[in-house]
């Protein structure tokens, strides 16, 4: 199983800013005392690629600097070469991933889940959308006919929704906080709400009702699993309660029900805004080890279409 970082590439923030750039180094430095001789920096996507996905003015504006001012506070983050090349990077290593799993079942990026960029803008630190630019790419180099979006990052993957609302190729599974952001929605192929403060039982009891359905609907050849940490009970922006154990839990659930039906997976860290930081470390590093765990004990090859 290959695991793919994007760490290098850092963005230079104000000092106090939301955003959490550091979780990338320290999850990348997690990683590396079980599996750091699968540790690999991706290219970066091209303007090709992204354009898959997204419009090429928006695209030519996001790499040549030119994005408005209302356009950057939209995103939450200011434009720099740095944001450009990392946002570039950060899609390149979710292509990567899913290349990867359709060879070997299974495989891992440490950063991606940017489910908020909409197909000509950017939204909530998101500013290309990864995981629908590397499905358009699957489907359009005929590795895959049906593609499932598995987004459990608490906040509802709106600009996955809107880019894939007319592509029957394409399911997206969006199970996320009722009063959270976006706090207008666009509507999935498949939306649960949870109330605010919603713990481990209820979760995963939602969870169990919906994963059985979305395979037998829509039998996918490649999932994305949005693994998001901020449904965690101490995240600054969840809103729910869930435990590590909880999502933990969560994890196993969506690896098991790939597993049953003989699908490629890729995974994506999403959000994680925890105080102290080192509890989303901890949490994304669970996701991982579990997920190197699984491919170590039961390696797969998955052939592409």
């Amino acid at each position: 199983m290959d695991i793919y970082r994007t760490d290098r590439f850092v963005l230079p923030l104000p000092d106090g800013h939301r955003f959490p750039g550091e979780k990338y180094a320290l999850l990348a430095e997690r990683v590396s005392e079980f599996a750091a001789d699968v540790l690999i920096e991706p290219e970066a996507a091209t303007e090709s690629e992204l354009a898959l996905a997204h419009t090429p003015d928006y695209v030519a504006r996001v790499l040549g600097g030119s994005l408005s001012a209302a356009e950057q506070r939209e995103i939450g983050l200011p434009w720099s070469p740095q944001l450009a090349e990392r946002s570039r990077r950060s899609v390149g290593g979710t292509i990567a991933a899913a290349r990867s799993a359709l060879h070997d079942g299974l495989s891992v990026h440490l950063a991606g889940g940017t489910h908020h960029a909409y197909a000509d803008r950017g939204s909530g630190f998101c500013v290309f959308n990864d995981v629908a630019v590397a499905t358009r790419l699957m489907l359009a180099e005929g590795r895959v006919r049906r593609v499932l979006v598995i987004d459990l990052d608490v906040h509802q993957g709106n600009g996955t929704a809107a880019i894939f609302a007319n592509d029957e190729r394409v399911f997206t599974f969006s199970m996320h906080g009722e009063k959270n952001f976006p706090f207008r929605k666009v509507a999935s192929s498949r939306d649960v709400e949870l109330p605010d403060g919603c713990d481990d039982a209820h979760y995963l009891a939602a969870l169990d009702a919906e994963l059985p359905a979305l395979f037998a609907a829509h039998r996918p050849d490649l999932v994305f699993y949005l693994a998001g940490a901020d449904a965690y009970r101490g995240d600054r922006l969840g809103r729910l309660s869930l435990s590590m154990e909880g999502l933990w839990a969560r994890d196993a659930r969506v690896f098991d029900a790939c597993a049953r039906a003989h699908a490629a997976l890729a995974v994506t860290m999403a959000g994680g805004y925890a105080q102290p930081i080192a509890d989303t470390v901890t949490i994304h590093a669970g996701t991982v080890r579990e997920a190197w765990r699984r491919a170590s004990s039961n390696p797969v090859v998955t052939d592409s279409l």
